[in-house]
């Protein structure tokens, strides 16, 4: 059985669909990379299942259980974590205090102590390779660091599932390479499933175990990197028709 189950996923604005009957499930321990051109319903779809946006019809499904229209905060503590492009930062808090708020809220048992959010913390930081920095102050960070510290706090809430939302846009070689070990490294360390939107296709074909492909909201093709880049319809999808007649 999938960890995570989409059934006909519907999400209209207005009139128009952005995602248009996605069905999909995504075993334990996966690394799937959601790709497409700009429009396709990528993020739309993430913030879907994290509760952020309301589906318009469809059904989701995390460990068996129906968490279709759940708030944010329950589907956190349920274990499913989310690190957007431009990170969630409380600017008046310190790096370590951000990852704290993590700790303290984003898990389903009681309420940890300030020491035991702190001890956790430290730790996540660690993983991220930001202890050295857990005493700056947030505007100390450059964006990619910013990233790590989001990655961090959603960490400390142990998640079985991960969600990262063009998490490596605007990075350059050597932060991407590292941002790609950082993700695989959270599923073979720490056991977290991962669910990838994004648009770096060196990145895709490094990391990915997986890739499914959306256009205009609706669900192309999933299979294996290779595979699936090579398939017509995602070279339509991505180049257009002229692509296809002059390859």
């Amino acid at each position: 059985m999938a960890l995570l189950e989409l059934d006909d996923l519907h999400k209209h604005f207005g009139g128009l669909p952005a995602v248009d009957g996605v069905t999909l499930g995504v075993d334990d321990g996966e690394i799937l990379a959601i790709v497409g051109p700009n429009g396709a319903g990528k993020s739309t779809l993430l913030k879907s299942i994290i509760g952020l946006l309301k589906l318009t019809s469809g059904v989701i499904r995390f460990e068996n259980i129906d968490i279709t229209g759940m708030s944010t905060h329950r589907i956190r503590q349920s274990g499913i974590a989310m690190v957007l492009q431009t990170p969630r930062v409380f600017p008046s808090l310190t790096v370590r205090e951000n990852v704290m708020v993590g700790a303290m809220f984003g898990k389903k048992s009681e309420r940890l102590s300030d020491s035991e959010a702190y001890d956790e913390a430290v730790e996540m930081l660690g993983f991220v390779g930001l202890a050295d920095k857990s005493e700056y102050s947030i505007d100390q960070l450059n964006l990619h660091e910013q990233r790590y510290v989001d990655l961090a706090r959603a960490l400390t809430g142990r998640p079985r599932l991960l969600l990262l939302d063009e998490v490596m846009a605007g990075l350059n070689d050597t932060e991407t390479h590292a941002s790609i070990d950082m993700i695989r490294a959270a599923r073979d360390r720490l056991g977290v499933t991962v669910i990838w939107v994004e648009h770096v296709m060196k990145a895709v074909m490094n990391l990915a175990e997986r890739v499914a492909v959306l256009d205009f909201g609706r669900l192309l093709i999933d299979g294996d990197p290779e595979t699936v880049m090579r398939d017509p319809a995602v070279i339509e999808a991505y180049l257009g028709k002229d692509a296809l007649r002059d390859a």
